[in-house]
């Protein structure tokens, strides 16, 4: 049976921010409140964030709410006219929304695939982005606001996720099928990435993406597991004609080995055709496709995979460059490029990066490599 994706699957919890008292003064669940309450037996200044207080009005009428900020947090009418009263700024949840603009986690997978038994299109994902291609094209600032509110609500949740963390960018594009040779070696990829502790982060969509978070999901089983699971997903290469289908096969895998190894995936609804993969634990999906590729390399601390792609990755070398050669995020992070031919003869983007490296510094943190299998350990040497 294929797994309703409304339950919280067991791999994939939902994931907290680091306990840090100066962080800002967020609360973002209903355990926060109560602990900050209990503790402090104030909310003055604080933040919340989509946290459901409306069984909370007791406290909300006792408590001191001067200069506390509310974003779509729902209330009853007398809690929200009370913490208005007190001087608090509410801004109240949205109706008819497809999405959350002020959520405080990234997306889970079952979250954007719920209803998937009914289809694709009744899912939260693909009515995201129905809402998306609606509203971009009638030019309602309203809903332009809403998109950035979103957008920045899913970057701040991506922060705090990937706190500590050792993050390594595999770029790749969505054009590569499953059961093919290439899809395998970049499920391997992410497999031993994993297994190196990297955290695993890609574009969050199919093809290459898909099978860098595959591998990452694969890491704490035996290799014999990946096998298997790539032969059963070789039945739906690809999310056309049916997405629905592709992401069956996707879910059937997790159930059949629940609790996967963690990644990042980071799609966007601006190629919403294309929709986010089952194996990255976290999704950061973003409106504003701009603001989702910078967010994903900049967040790519530990260095980037390059695998054989085209004019999107093209553009993803050089947007990675260009911070390396002026160190404007500190010292230049590792640049893996795969495949020898296709990065010196298609398309000549290695002569060109050696190029711009000349004698700078991040001359030392860039590699061409022939095989996917010596990706990882480039990353590694390169780190040194």
């Amino acid at each position: 049976m294929h797994p309703t994706p409304a339950q919280p699957h067991p791999a994939q919890p939902r994931p907290t921010r680091p306990h840090r008292a100066a962080r800002d003064r967020e609360i973002e669940s209903l355990a926060e409140f109560d602990e900050v309450v209990a503790a402090h037996g104030t909310l003055a200044q604080y933040r919340l964030q989509a946290v459901d207080l409306t069984a909370r009005t007791d406290v909300l009428l006792a408590t001191d709410t001067t200069g506390a900020v509310f974003l779509g947090c729902p209330m009853s009418p007398e809690a929200t006219a009370r913490v208005g009263a007190s001087g608090a700024l509410v801004f109240p949840p949205v109706p008819d929304l497809p999405f959350d603009p002020y959520r405080a986690f990234v997306y889970t997978p079952d979250e954007l695939f719920e209803s998937l038994a009914e289809g694709y299109e009744a899912t939260p994902d693909a009515r995201s982005y129905a809402w998306f291609q609606r509203t971009r094209s009638d030019g309602d600032i309203f809903a332009s606001m809403l998109r950035s509110i979103h957008d920045d609500a899913v970057s701040d949740a991506l922060d705090e996720l990937l706190a500590g963390a050792r993050v390594v960018g595999v770029m790749g594009g969505h054009a590569m099928a499953r059961g093919t040779d290439a899809y395998a070696g970049a499920a391997r990829l992410g497999r031993e990435l994993a297994r190196a502790g990297y955290t695993v982060a890609t574009g969050g969509g199919p093809g290459a993406m898909e099978a860098a978070n595959l591998g990452a999901y694969a890491a704490p089983f035996d290799d014999g597991m990946l096998e298997e699971a790539l032969r059963l997903l070789a039945k739906t290469p690809s999310f056309r004609p049916s997405v629905t289908d592709w992401a069956r096969a996707a879910f059937e895998v997790r159930e059949r080995w629940p609790d996967g190894g963690p990644s990042v995936g980071i799609p966007t609804w601006f190629y919403g055709h294309e929709p986010p993969n089952a194996f990255a634990a976290h999704i950061a999906k973003y409106f504003a496709n701009a603001t989702r590729e910078d967010g994903l390399l900049a967040r790519s601390n530990a260095g980037v995979v390059f695998l054989p792609g085209a004019a999107g990755t093209v553009q993803e070398i050089f947007d990675n460059a260009t911070p390396n050669y002026y160190e404007s995020r500190g010292e230049p992070t590792p640049m893996v490029l795969v495949d020898e031919a296709h990065w010196s003869e298609k398309l000549p983007a290695w002569p060109l990066l050696t190029s711009l490296a000349g004698e700078r510094a991040m001359a030392s943190r860039i590699a061409l490599v022939d095989r996917i299998e010596q990706a990882s350990h480039a990353v590694k040497r390169l780190s040194t």
